[in-house]
């Protein structure tokens, strides 16, 4: 080898290694970002659920029961859930986790005194 080829060989392979390392961290970074919001639009979903729940006791309870708007704190997250009908009810429920919102609706009917839910939907905007 002739004089200085040994250390455009060893910048040379610098260059590969931090190419390889900075592609590596960018890959870790995104797929944590990815499972991050992925995590939190599952609890917002869970949040717009417990919402629906909350709900349906409330029609157990009251079978009469209507609402225009309540909301329901869960744990970090918060459900705005409206009621509306007469003998089928519709039960609506969203849900907000920090920036992720999701959207339940249940319709339910009250066939003597025993609530029927007919339909369960995530409802997608």
């Amino acid at each position: 080898m002739r004089s200085g080829q040994s250390l455009v060989l060893l910048l040379v392979f610098f260059a590969v290694a931090m190419t390889v390392t900075a592609a590596a961290v960018a890959v870790i970074v995104s797929n944590t970002q990815s499972s991050s919001s992925q995590e939190l639009g599952l609890l917002a979903y869970q949040v717009a659920e417990s919402g629906a729940e909350d709900a349906l006791i409330h029609l157990i309870r009251n079978p009469n029961f209507t609402s225009g708007g309540y909301t329901l704190t869960v744990g970090p997250g918060q459900a705005t859930i409206t009621v509306s009908g007469t003998t089928t009810k519709t039960i609506t429920s969203t849900g907000v986790q920090g920036s992720y919102q999701r959207l339940v609706q249940i319709t339910a009917s009250n066939a003597s005194g025993l609530i029927s839910v007919t339909t369960w939907n995530e409802i997608y905007p």
